[in-house]
């Protein structure tokens, strides 16, 4: 199968700058001399400068042309599954309480609604070769007539959760991740019986107009996942 011509472009100019044969700050040819060079309309040029522009590899200056951008040294794409990590597969999910409840202030702000507004409770445990290793808790907007079927949300991610609303495509993403010492009750569920810092992952999920639609806090054991993540 022949690549577009506007694939191709792609792939040269990110193969000089791989090679360092453009460098950063460097400036990239003219879209007349791309034009001519690939025998291309400007269309198709500007197609193929964007995806460059997009994957962060040129900047734009109007009027003056594109550029070779620097890179970003210091930023990461951590890949995140909750039930999937390096070291670690969840193989069985216990799901502890599906409630309806009314968030307090807390969780009132990080959704942006108010207090009487009804948020739905989905509280699970994960488990690895029988063993408990994180304590899961979600919290997802109640929408009226919105149908809760404990079999579906017992295995489902948390994006799966909202799938029902919305397509999954759709939304928007927000990870934070920290250390945090366990409370009693989480103790009590990892069997934890020392004085033991637990990875906590919280996921946030947003509507296309970049509305809070869910909230998820999971508390790993940290002898059970270790996250990893990739520069570019």
């Amino acid at each position: 199968m022949i690549n577009p011509v506007y694939l191709k472009i792609v792939e040269d100019i990110k193969k000089k700058i791989n090679g360092a044969e453009l460098k950063p700050g460097d400036a990239i040819s003219s879209e007349t001399s791309l034009c001519k060079e690939y025998g291309a309309s400007r269309m198709t040029v500007r197609k193929g400068l964007a995806i460059l522009v997009s994957e962060g590899y040129i900047y734009s200056i109007p009027g003056k042309g594109n550029f070779v951008q620097k890179p970003e040294q210091d930023k990461y794409i951590v890949h995140y599954d909750e039930m999937n990590n390096s070291i670690n597969r969840v193989d069985k999910i216990k799901l502890l309480e599906v409630n309806i409840i009314m968030p307090d202030e807390k969780l009132a702000a990080e959704l942006q609604i108010t207090r009487n507004k009804n948020v739905i409770l989905i509280r699970r445990l994960f488990y690895t070769d029988g063993a408990p290793v994180a304590y899961d808790v979600k919290y997802l907007l109640y929408q009226k007539g919105m149908p809760i079927v404990e079999k579906e949300i017992e295995h489902a991610t948390f994006a799966e959760m909202v799938s029902n609303s919305m397509p999954i495509y759709a939304l928007k993403k927000e990870l934070s991740i920290y250390s945090r010492m366990p409370n009693e009750e989480i103790k009590r569920y990892l069997n934890i019986y020392d004085e033991l810092a637990l990875l906590v992952v919280e996921q946030k999920l947003f509507n296309n107009e970049s509305k809070p639609i869910g909230l998820g806090v999971t508390h790993y054991r940290g002898d059970y996942i270790r996250l990893r993540g990739i520069s570019g």
